[in-house]
């Protein structure tokens, strides 16, 4: 038997205990409490925040002249498709006067441009010019007694430089005449980098009202003239288009 034998609480020391067992249950509560508080705030976030977006793919970049001479000369034609997503800004100054000096393997030839008449038009011809843009292209399309067709990067002639731009009509202007350069499009204000040469008024005369013209043959009859006849993925070689120059005046 024990020495100090095992006496009932009082009950100050059953108060107490009850107190400091109501107080340990509280805390617990409140730990479960923040712990259930924090899972519920953290499925919140899980379903109503967004996530990251991944990393846009490079874009190509917009029409603004590149540093450097020609500097898509030193890419390969296709990989100039789509090379750019919006149109230049303007640039030429209508108060001066321009030529084109489109040097192909047969030879060159020289375009006076309607700056007044189509001014949107011959600023972006110069752009894509002066950038290289047209350096080893090809007349993918020539037609008998119709027309020379260029300007397109693939050389399929769905090409072009990835925007598009209005048309451009002048009541002075028409399809009367050979060696007139105008836009080719695929329907109303889908410009880009496509243009075409006629070969003689007859069978070019519809085309009034349909295609921008901007410019006119000054130099060079016998090179339009040479120029291989072709349709596009036809076995017949292209002739290429060297490089075009700009002359201001």
């Amino acid at each position: 038997m024990s020495k100090h034998p095992r006496k009932p609480p009082s009950r100050a020391e059953r108060r107490a205990a009850v107190a400091q067992q109501k107080a340990a249950q509280k805390r617990l509560y409140t730990i479960i409490g923040g712990v259930v508080a924090v899972l519920i705030i953290a499925l919140i976030v899980w379903q109503v925040w967004p996530e990251p977006e991944a990393e846009p793919a490079a874009e190509s970049v917009a029409a603004t002249e590149l540093e450097g001479e020609r500097p898509l000369a030193a890419l390969t034609p296709a990989e100039r498709n789509n090379f750019y997503n919006a149109p230049p800004e303007m640039t030429i100054d209508t108060d001066k006067t321009y030529e084109a000096i489109i040097t192909t393997d047969k030879g060159e030839m020289r375009f006076r441009l309607f700056d007044d008449e189509a001014p949107v038009t011959v600023n972006n011809f110069i752009f894509l010019a002066n950038q290289g843009f047209y350096d080893g292209t090809v007349f993918h399309r020539v037609l008998e007694d119709f027309m020379a067709q260029g300007g397109d990067p693939t050389g399929t002639g769905s090409g072009g430089p990835g925007y598009e731009f209005g048309d451009e009509f002048d009541d002075n202007l028409s399809f009367d005449r050979r060696g007139l350069l105008a836009m080719a499009n695929a329907g109303a204000n889908t410009n880009g980098s496509q243009f075409f040469i006629t070969f003689n008024a007859e069978n070019s005369a519809h085309l009034t009202g349909a295609h921008t013209i901007f410019g006119e043959l000054i130099e060079g009859d016998d090179v339009l003239s040479a120029i291989t006849l072709r349709n596009p993925g036809s076995d017949t070689p292209a002739d290429v288009i060297e490089r075009i120059d700009i002359v201001e005046q």
